[in-house]
C-alpha cells in the first residue's frame, strides 16, 4: 500500500531577519522527535523564508511614483503598496476590478507580485518574495544534509490563485534536490496506451499537500512529507512556468 505522511513542525519560532531557517527546522525536529529518513521532503512557506532573509518593507517609508498613484486610484488600492508591487514586477498582466496581476522578476505570474500583508508584524509592513527562492531551498537542504546526512528535497511554497478555478492553492516557487516536473511523455498508461502530453507538476503537488496542514491562521510554516520515492536531481522552479508562447491566459 502506498502511503504519505504529513507532519507540521509545531515548535518553530517567529522568524526574524537573520535567522537560519534550516537550523530552526532541525531544532524543532529534535524537540518534536522527528526522525529524518531518505523518503522525506520538506515544504517551507515563503513567508518564513522571506522573514529570515529580511524581505520586509515598511510602507510608511515608500514614496509612490506617479504611475503607482494612477494605478492605485484605478484599483482603489494603497499607493504605497502599489509602488512596492511595481518594483517587484517586470510586467503588468492585468489591472482591473480591484485586482493587480503581474509577472514578477522571477517570472511568476500572481496577484500583487507576491507582496503580502498577512502574518507580518506591524500594521504597515509587507513581505516580498525571496530574491532567489531556489537558492533559499538549496541552503535549507544543505544545512539538513550537513547535520543529518539526508539530502531531502526542499520546496519553497506560496499561495496562488488559478485561471478558471476558485480558491487558492499552495504552489512551488523554489526547489532543491529534485526535478519539479516529472515528464511521462513516451511512457504508457495502465491500458498500454502511449502518454503524449502528461507532465506531472510534482513540486506543486507537494506544496498543495503540505498546504492542508499549513493554515494561514496558524504558525506551522514547515511540513515534512514522508513516504516518497524521488530521484535526486539539480533543477529550478522556473521549469514549472509555462513559456509565454504556450500561455493561453496572457
Amino acid at each position: 500500500m502506498n502511503e504519505l505522511r504529513l507532519t507540521a513542525f509545531e515548535t518553530l519560532p517567529e522568524f526574524r531577519p537573520g535567522d537560519d531557517p534550516g537550523l530552526a527546522i532541525l531544532e524543532a525536529a529534535g524537540r518534536e522527535g522527528f526522525i529524518w529518513s531518505g523518503g522525506c521532503a520538506l515544504v517551507v512557506a515563503q513567508k518564513a523564508v522571506s522573514k529570515c532573509e529580511g524581505a520586509i518593507v515598511q510602507l510608511a517609508g515608500v514614496s509612490p511614483s506617479a504611475d503607482a498613484q494612477r494605478l492605485a486610484a484605478k484599483l482603489d488600492k494603497d499607493p504605497q503598496l502599489v509602488e512596492v508591487i511595481l518594483k517587484e514586477s517586470r510586467l503588468i498582466i492585468r489591472s482591473e476590478r480591484g485586482v493587480l496581476i503581474t509577472e514578477t522578476h522571477h517570472g511568476w505570474i500572481c496577484a500583487n507580485a507576491g507582496v503580502d500583508r498577512s502574518n507580518v508584524p506591524g500594521d504597515d509592513c509587507v513581505t516580498l518574495l525571496p530574491k532567489d527562492p531556489d537558492a533559499s531551498a538549496r541552503a535549507i537542504r544543505e544545512t539538513i544534509l550537513r547535520e543529518t546526512g539526508f539530502g531531502c528535497p526542499v520546496v519553497i511554497s506560496d499561495t496562488f490563485g488559478r485561471p478558471w478555478r476558485m480558491g487558492l492553492v499552495n504552489v512551488a516557487i523554489g526547489v532543491a534536490g529534485f526535478a519539479p516536473v516529472v515528464d511521462l511523455r513516451g511512457e504508457v498508461d495502465a491500458e498500454g496506451a502511449p502518454l503524449e502530453a502528461t507532465q506531472i507538476a510534482l513540486a506543486d503537488e507537494l506544496a498543495a499537500a503540505a498546504g492542508m496542514i499549513m493554515p494561514k491562521t496558524g504558525n506551522t510554516p514547515v511540513v515534512a512529507v514522508e513516504g516518497l520515492s524521488i530521484r535526486a536531481a539539480e533543477a529550478r522552479a522556473d521549469q514549472l512556468q509555462r513559456p509565454a508562447a504556450q500561455d493561453l491566459f496572457r
